[in-house]
Formats: C-alpha cells, structure tokens, sequence
C-alpha cells in the first residue's frame, strides 16, 4: 500500500478512538508518522512528532540490555546470584535466585506492583508518597522484607520488584546511578538524542504531560499517579523516533554484539499459544521462528507499544499521553501496511 492510502486509514482509526499521541513506522522503502492530541490540554499545546513521551514498562529493554552488556564485559553473568552481586540484604528470597531469573520474570519474588492483587497503580502512592521515589533504593521498602510470592525459577508472572532489583545490580556492578549508565551506554551509543529519565517536577521541553480521564468526563494529570523519577522498571521519557532508532542500533549489533544481541531476543518462557518471554521482552512466533518483537507498556495517562518486525525490517512505535489507544493505533497500522 502506498503512504497516502495508508495515512487515510490510519486517519479514519483516529477518528474512531480519538487517539492522543504520535505514532512513527519505518520499513526499508517508507516512513509513516503522525501526531494527534495535546501534549498540554490546557495551553491547548498539540503533540509533534518530536513530542518526548513516558513509556513505562516499554523501556524495561534498555535494562535487559545493561544488564547483557555488563555480562560481555565480564563483570556478571545470567547465572550469578542476587546475593552475590549486591549488598542488599533480601531476607525472605530464595538464595537461588539470578539474573537470569530475574530477567525471564521466573524469580518468584514478590513484587511491589503486582497486578494480580492491585487494579490501580495509583493506590501504591496512598501511604508511600511518590515524590520521594527518585532512585532505586526508594523503592525497597516496598517489597525487600516480603516473602516469595513464587518458588525460584516457577513458571512466568510478570514482575515490576525484578527490574528493579536488575538496575541495582546495574548501579553496583557499574558504580554508576542507573539512569546514568542508560543515557551514557544506550542512549548515546544508539544515537538517541530526546530520550532520558526525567524527574516529573524538573521535565525539560517538548514533554507530553499523562492524561487520565475522570469518571465526570475530564482529565487530570499523573502527576501524582507515578514515581517522581522513571526507574528500571519503567517510565522513561522518549520520542516514537528515538524508539525507531534503538531499533535500528541493536539489530545493528551497535549496543551488543550480534551473539548477545541473539541471547537477548531469544524466546525463553512461553506466556501464552505463540506468544513468547525473552531477556528483551516479548516475541510472536510462528512454525518458522519469530515474527515480531513487541514492547508494550502501561502507566496512569501512559499507553506505548511497538513492534519490530525482523524479516521484513519494520518497525512502528505508538506513544499516547493517555491510559489507553496505543494497542488499538498499532494493530491499525499494522493492518494498513500489511
């Protein structure tokens, strides 16, 4: 399909679910970019397609690849234990737990946002206020002195408490503060001039703010419905461009070589019929191996999703500065490409 017959359906997608956001696909012979919404309601400010957005748990990747970039170097490996590399005392976790665990979300240990006990991801920050959140550290009294949720090494549950404990691993075995060792390794490396881990109060230009809708029909911000800083485990600020980019770079082989660029998409635990769990996210597969990789991430006035497509060599990223429309923007676009 050309671009025009392909900009005019995703048009009539927007139209349909008043999507707030900026989505970006490139193939080898097309880009296709969009922008749609506010990026500040009241200003009456528009989203650009250099709008920079949260993505929540869509940057737990640039975790996974710190994480894989420190094993090439030999500083760990995906065996080593939790306790041999920090100095954090977990007393309720299961000595056997490793970096590979923790990755796969096959740990068992507990989380401090776990989905299958809480709906709102605002209720955390009820007795724990979320502007004091802005390192890892701040996040341990959450969920260091819980017990197992899980045996060691037990089937998938997706796990937030995993990613953090991976970015302390990170700062550790680095001695650098998490985000920076992101924005020094992944982000310059890939080129990624408009991404970082901002601080909510401290948010630079060209910032979407998150939008969540009230039950009356208007918004409100979320800026009391998330951690004041991103974390390991999500919330980076990126543009749909930055995000075409990190593709671009890591199968490339520039942020890992391509043996460890393999070991990081390779399926490891199946999640559910033909979709699988890697070091690096999820994957679709069929008969013939992976069809797409897929990043997704949801936050209060947060929706990301993208995909990567290695055969045919595309890639679309949807981000929204509202709670939901990405997934159903993305599979639009996919439908009016493929």
């Amino acid at each position: 399909m050309n671009n025009n017959g392909a900009i005019n359906k995703i048009r009539k997608i927007q139209d349909s679910i008043q999507f707030s956001g900026t989505f970006y696909a490139k193939s080898m012979e097309h880009i296709l970019t969009g922008s749609y919404g506010f990026a500040n309601r009241s200003e009456k400010i528009k989203n650009q397609t250099n709008t920079r957005y949260a993505i929540a748990s869509g940057c737990k990747i640039f975790t996974s690849v710190a994480i894989c970039q420190l094993v090439e170097k030999g500083k760990i490996s995906f065996d080593t234990k939790v306790k041999n590399c920090l100095d954090i005392d977990f007393p309720h976790f299961d000595e056997g737990v490793t970096i590979h665990h923790l990755l796969t979300h096959t740990s068992g240990i507990p989380d401090y946002f776990d989905e299958d006990e809480m709906n709102d991801y605002e209720e955390l920050w009820v007795s724990t206020p979320m502007y004091h959140i802005r390192m890892l550290h701040d996040f341990l009294p959450l969920f260091e002195n819980r017990k197992m949720k899980a045996d060691v090494g037990s089937s998938f549950h997706y796990n937030n408490a995993g990613y953090i404990v991976l970015g302390l691993i990170v700062e550790h075995v680095s001695g650098l503060a998490f985000s920076d060792y992101i924005e020094q390794f992944i982000f310059q490396k890939a080129g990624m001039a408009d991404s970082g881990y901002f601080e909510m109060d401290e948010l630079p230009e060209r910032v979407a703010l998150g939008y969540i809708e009230k039950p009356n029909g208007g918004w409100k911000t979320n800026v009391y419905s998330l951690p004041a800083k991103p974390a390991s485990d999500g919330g980076a600020y990126v543009t749909a461009k930055d995000m075409i980019t990190f593709w671009d770079a890591l199968m490339n082989h520039q942020l890992l070589t391509e043996e460890m660029t393999r070991t990081l998409l390779r399926s490891r635990a199946e999640v559910i019929e033909d979709i699988f769990n890697g070091y690096g996210g999820y994957m679709e597969t069929n008969q013939n191996g992976v069809v797409k990789y897929i990043l997704m991430g949801y936050d209060p006035g947060v929706n990301f999703r993208a995909v990567h497509y290695p055969d045919i060599y595309l890639t679309i990223v949807v981000c929204s500065n509202e709670s939901e429309g990405a997934y159903d923007m993305i599979k639009g676009i996919e439908n009016a490409i493929l």
